[in-house]
């Protein structure tokens, strides 16, 4: 295990953003700045065409930079773009059935896990992760509480890794982290911040090498 997986990592999901070349340059920049986990690129308004289309460029430029480019819902643009993972967060049948036909050979994902009892539910279906929080739910500074508090219950007794969603603030990855969660999620902390994505992604990993809790050892 590197040093760089003993703790909490970074995950980034990609901004809505309409001009495809800027959503590039703007992943690119993120990316350069250290380590990160995977990308998740929700869908957002795109038909099914133009998503995939976009895709197949944002999916190289993630994994170039040696990180997992993970689509979030549909699974012939995550094979055609030639995605390392999809994030289901539709019916715990959708998910079933993405878990069965896809893995190992992709990872899959899941979110909708809004309480405990869904949690559950969708742990006994085996995902590679779960997914505290909504891709847009970065409206505060810090991260929502109710995710951290699911993280926290959820890191002490499955094994199955966690991403919570953070906060617009690049410090939210602190608080997330010691919930004992494997992954933190930011978007509008690194892509909507005068300092730039590269910058923001290097101080989370500062802060992270400085304060997140380390795992086993």
């Amino acid at each position: 295990m590197t040093e760089l997986e003993d703790r909490c990592r970074l995950v980034l999901i990609v901004p809505d953003e309409a001009d495809s070349e800027r959503q590039a340059s703007q992943l690119q920049q993120a990316l350069s700045g250290g380590d990160v986990a995977s990308v998740i690129l929700p869908q957002y308004g795109l038909d099914d065409q133009a998503f995939q289309k976009r895709a197949e460029v944002l999916v190289q430029i993630i994994q170039d930079a040696g990180a997992a480019a993970i689509i979030s819902g549909d699974s012939r643009v995550a094979g055609r773009a030639k995605a390392d993972g999809l994030h289901m967060s539709g019916s715990m049948e959708e998910l079933g059935e993405a878990i069965e036909k896809f893995t190992p050979k992709l990872i899959v994902g899941a979110g909708g896990a809004t309480e405990r009892h869904a949690a559950l539910e969708i742990g006994e279906l085996r995902p590679d992760y779960i997914f505290f929080g909504r891709f847009d739910g970065d409206i505060k500074p810090e991260a929502h509480p109710k995710n951290v508090a699911l993280a926290e219950w959820w890191a002490s007794m499955i094994e199955i890794p966690c991403i919570v969603m953070g906060g617009s603030d690049v410090e939210s990855v602190v608080t997330v982290a010691e919930s004992g969660a494997e992954f933190v999620a930011l978007r509008d902390a690194v892509f909507a911040v005068a300092e730039g994505a590269s910058a923001a992604v290097a101080k989370a990993n500062a802060m992270l090498d400085e304060k997140a809790p380390r795992f086993g050892g």
